[in-house]
């Protein structure tokens, strides 16, 4: 994902890329509202498909294997942190009061050329 610009100097205009940066975001719910995961899980994984060329990866975390969850994990390719605050105030179990707050990190990948599937 990537945007153009176009900047004017004196003589020619010059054009650039933006590339679009890496956000990993840290979700951690509301412990009294797992009843809104059960019940709109549905409908958050469909958002989440939508939003596949922006939430690269995405899944639930838990403390131990087989307890409910706790939050959630993104992979967000975006132009900028706003555009991520942006795409977690559209998701339904935001809309819905799941989260009870998140944490926005800008992510580097180690090896930018190396493409994974989880």
């Amino acid at each position: 994902m990537s945007a153009r610009c176009a900047v004017t100097c004196r003589k020619s205009p010059v054009t650039f890329t933006l590339k679009a940066m890496l956000f990993a975001v840290r979700f951690h719910d509301r412990t009294d509202c797992g009843n809104v995961r059960r019940e709109y899980m549905q409908e958050h994984i469909a958002w989440l498909d939508e939003h596949r060329q922006t939430v690269l990866v995405g899944g639930s975390l838990r403390i131990e294997q087989g307890e409910n969850p706790v939050g959630g994990l993104w992979l967000v390719e975006a132009p900028d942190k706003i555009a991520v605050e942006a795409l977690i105030s559209s998701d339904p179990f935001t809309i819905l009061g799941l989260r009870e707050y998140y944490e926005i990190f800008f992510w580097s990948k180690a090896f930018p050329d190396r493409k994974v599937s989880v």
